[in-house]
């Protein structure tokens, strides 16, 4: 159950979402813009400070309450949704992990967007398998000096706080053991630069790049946790709440296409009727609706299981479940929407494009297959 202070958000993040992000989506899409108005809106209605507690200045929702603000992020733009995911997963390590001077000094700003966060983890040779990253922060004294390359960076364009992977003892064994992450803010730390944003199937108003550092040094202060060889732990700890921002926005896009597919499906006419009449399109929508309900309800029973402790591989699930469901029903809405479902413009067209990115993203459905794997076997 949502508290009437989470409630009263979720009504006003619904107006906001349906008057200024759905029709400002299609103005940015159109001309491949970066949002600034929509991210200042959301600075001001609070939703970089989602999973902030309100002594750092931000609203402190529990689980389930993220993910339906999630969600309903998504239904709007999934872009819009996009920029929030990746600060809320950084916000949220640390909270959990960070020195009690990390929190006090990178919290509020965070809270308030002055702090706009990226995560930097992949890079070409090392995107499931982490432990084989290359970026290395060796240590000299108090300070570290970071060298390396991150790809496919979202928000790397724009971010001023970036969450940086890094190996700081190659000996290690594991592997594990010898990783670490940073805080950085690049316009205090020389030797950071950003390359052009890649190019995309979809997202192209959320700008992903590389990132590369060039001998920059670091303080120790900007070690998470203040300890090294506990970054890989700390950070899958933190994808935990990425994952169940992803399965959010994947319902999110998966509930906007069910209802693009309802609404072209009451005024098409096909064959003197419309196609609403049609059994083939009752029974696909049937399917649709079933998919998305469902992946709503295990995200959410992921939330609540998250909220106290006892995730046990839902969040997982959750991601795979959702995931799928966003591209099952997206391809079934751009069936029902025909020929014109294929012409760039048509929201069909755009959330088939858009759909992809989530089985991929935030741990391939591959690896989260093993994942649960591992959890059920006790492994």
């Amino acid at each position: 159950m949502l508290s009437e202070i989470e409630r009263e958000l979720l009504i006003a993040v619904r107006r906001f979402v349906a008057e200024k992000v759905r029709p400002a989506a299609i103005k940015h899409e159109a001309e491949g813009s970066y949002p600034a108005e929509l991210i200042a809106a959301a600075k001001e209605l609070g939703l970089f400070g989602l999973v902030i507690p309100p002594t750092f200045g931000g609203l402190g929702l529990t689980l389930p309450a993220f993910v339906e603000i999630m969600e309903t992020a998504a239904y709007g733009w999934t872009s819009f949704a996009s920029h929030l995911t990746s600060h809320a997963t950084v916000a949220y390590i640390i909270l959990r992990h960070g020195t009690e001077m990390q929190r006090q000094s990178l919290l509020p700003r965070m809270a308030t967007g002055t702090l706009h966060a990226a995560i930097l983890l992949t890079e070409e040779h090392a995107g499931s398998d982490l432990q084989a990253i290359r970026t290395r922060a060796d240590c000299h004294g108090d300070n570290y000096i970071i060298s390396g390359k991150k790809t496919y960076i979202s928000n790397g364009q724009h971010a001023s706080l970036l969450l940086v992977l890094a190996q700081v003892d190659p000996s290690a064994k594991p592997p594990k053991r010898g990783l670490a992450l940073f805080i950085i803010e690049p316009q205090r730390d020389d030797g950071v630069f950003r390359a052009k944003p890649l190019k995309k199937m979809a997202f192209d108003c959320v700008d992903t790049n590389e990132i590369r550092f060039d001998a920059v040094q670091v303080s120790s202060k900007q070690l998470v946790g203040g300890s090294q060889g506990r970054g890989l732990s700390q950070l899958l700890d933190g994808l935990e709440l990425g994952r169940l921002a992803i399965a959010a926005s994947a319902v999110g896009l998966a509930a906007a296409a069910l209802d693009e597919a309802l609404t072209f499906a009451k005024t098409r006419k096909a064959f003197g009727v419309e196609i609403k009449q049609h059994q083939a399109v009752r029974l696909r929508v049937a399917e649709m609706a079933t998919a998305v309900n469902s992946a709503r309800s295990l995200t959410a029973a992921a939330a609540t299981a998250l909220q106290i402790g006892a995730a046990d591989g839902l969040t997982a699930m959750a991601k795979l479940a959702a995931s799928e469901a966003a591209l099952q029903v997206t391809t079934d809405s751009l069936r029902i929407h025909g020929g014109s479902g294929y012409i760039r413009g048509v929201m069909a067209e755009r959330f088939f494009r858009e759909a992809p990115l989530y089985i991929v993203g935030e741990g391939t459905n591959d690896i989260l297959k093993l994942n649960i794997a591992r959890t059920l076997f006790g492994d």
